[in-house]
């Protein structure tokens, strides 16, 4: 038995992790068998299966299940390793199945549970359906967080067991619809499979089938944005699905819903509209998609950029890809990098790219309740030059204050955020042949795990292993929120 109750505790949680990622992988076997896909793609999943009930075995055999107790470091080393574990097993079905060398099956495998959408992929319109099936539940698994998913194991742990929650979420005080945890989990969860349950009759209703159905819902609300076609969601147009356009409106508005605060949507079922209607961060985020909608929509018109698209094609256009960009969500009707776009809406992309959604959701990014904190922050600074020294002048968001703690949190994490997407803006920069403008572009899509970037997903798929890695690390950087990934490599976060 380890004698160290943080070893024993992480190395506990990550042998129910690895045990549960091992009989998720039945759910896709199943689909291979279902659609006959041969022995290579059973193999893929069956020796997966294996590998991940030994590692969990291999994992438990030295802990003590009852000396397990979670404080907010090991809550964070738990938080890094889980997702870099549950990556590398979700990773050995592209290894083994599809034959992808480790850098891009660990990439792919990131990139869907981190919800972020990049992928080194190509011709997915002909790739097996259990992969793809994979890819997808990937993402949905990732949306509200592994730990989240994982949580009601953790019964058996001592102390702060909400940190565990905490230390994958995307929030900047952590709340919760109810006091206790695990109902928190419960209300959470049914929430987000009811609304994915929701979008896949919708979307089976308007023509798709049952597998594209359930597959693109389970990553719209997880803003994760993974397609099985190519061409993303634009697919349907080119084919000529008869309704594609309000396939594209129903994927518009489960984006958004995937963007917003879970805990808003607690409310509204619950009617608590007052408190809905009063959220700060609700409306910056419906102005921002709103004006930014607007604002390119009549500079496309204005600058003749779409001159064979009729004006309802124009605002549907970019109403969606504003908001699976702001979204993090990532899919596309119409590609960011065509002409289609003038200069000035990429340029909007990016910004957008760095923002994200709400506190909360699944999206990712910076967060819009973070950015409104921040321009409280400078509206503070303005005010300070003309009113008495002695005035006192607290950041305030929704009428609460914020604490001092928190400011410094949110600037110390905002300037690392670009510092690590200036660094792999520089690294892709070596070691590639993009513009600089490319480059950054790679790096700001993997900080706010979103996706689309301004160059080919066959560029993105040739780019060198140092490349990838780097993306890797800004993608679960951005997903867990810098901290966990710093506390891994501290050596007096190892200390008990």
């Amino acid at each position: 038995m380890i004698n160290s109750t943080k070893y024993n505790t992480i190395l506990y949680f990550l042998s129910v992790l690895a045990f549960i990622m091992g009989f998720i992988i039945v759910v896709p076997l199943v689909l291979a068998f279902i659609y006959q896909e041969g022995n290579s793609i059973y193999q893929a999943f069956y020796y997966t299966i294996i590998i991940s009930l030994i590692t969990g075995t291999l994992l438990k055999l030295p802990t003590d299940p009852e000396n397990i107790y979670i404080d907010l470091t090991t809550a964070m080393l738990l938080c890094a390793l889980g997702w870099i574990i549950v990556s590398i097993l979700g990773a050995l079905p592209f290894m083994i199945g599809i034959e992808k060398s480790f850098v891009d099956s660990f990439f792919e495998a990131v990139s869907g549970f981190t919800t972020t959408g990049i992928t080194v992929f190509t011709g997915l319109d002909s790739m097996p359906k259990s992969i793809i099936f994979w890819r997808s539940l990937m993402q949905l698994l990732g949306g509200l967080g592994i730990l989240t998913f994982f949580l009601l194991v953790s019964t058996r742990a001592k102390g702060e067991t909400w940190q565990l929650f905490s230390a994958e979420s995307h929030k900047i005080n952590v709340s919760r619809p109810v006091p206790n945890i695990f109902k928190t989990v419960k209300i959470l969860w049914m929430i987000y499979l009811g609304f994915m349950f929701l979008q896949s009759i919708i979307l089976i209703f308007l023509g798709l089938s049952v597998f594209d159905a359930f597959t693109h819902s389970f990553t719209t609300l997880s803003t994760g944005g993974f397609s099985h076609y190519d061409a993303s969601i634009a697919h349907y147009a080119n084919t000529g699905y008869k309704n594609y356009i309000l396939i594209e409106y129903v994927i518009t508005f489960f984006m958004f819903l995937g963007g917003v605060n879970f805990l808003l949507h607690f409310r509204f079922f619950t009617k608590d509209f007052e408190s809905i209607k009063q959220n700060s961060e609700l409306k910056t985020f419906l102005r921002l998609i709103f004006y930014s909608t607007v604002f390119i929509s009549i500079l496309i018109i204005v600058l003749n950029t779409a001159a064979d698209f009729k004006a309802e094609e124009i605002f549907r256009k970019t109403l969606f890809q504003i908001t699976s960009i702001i979204t993090t969500t990532g899919f596309g009707t119409q590609s960011i990098n065509s002409t289609f776009f003038p200069a000035a809406a990429r340029q909007i992309f990016i910004v957008f790219m760095l923002i994200g959604g709400s506190v909360g959701s699944t999206a990712g990014g910076i967060k819009v309740m973070r950015l409104n904190i921040l321009g409280g922050l400078f509206k503070r600074e303005i005010k300070k030059i003309y009113l008495p020294n002695h005035a006192v002048l607290p950041v305030t968001l929704d009428k609460s204050i914020i604490e001092s703690d928190e400011i410094n949190k949110l600037t110390g994490l905002f300037s690392f955020w670009l510092v690590l997407i200036f660094i792999g803006g520089i690294i892709t920069s070596v070691f590639s042949d993009l513009n600089g403008w490319q480059a950054f572009s790679g790096m700001f899509s993997a900080m706010g795990n979103i996706g689309p970037f301004f160059f080919s997903v066959e560029k993105m798929a040739s780019l060198s292993p140092v490349i990838k890695i780097t993306y890797i690390i800004g993608m679960l950087a951005g997903r867990l929120e810098i901290l966990p990934i710093i506390i891994l490599f501290s050596r007096q976060a190892w200390k008990d």
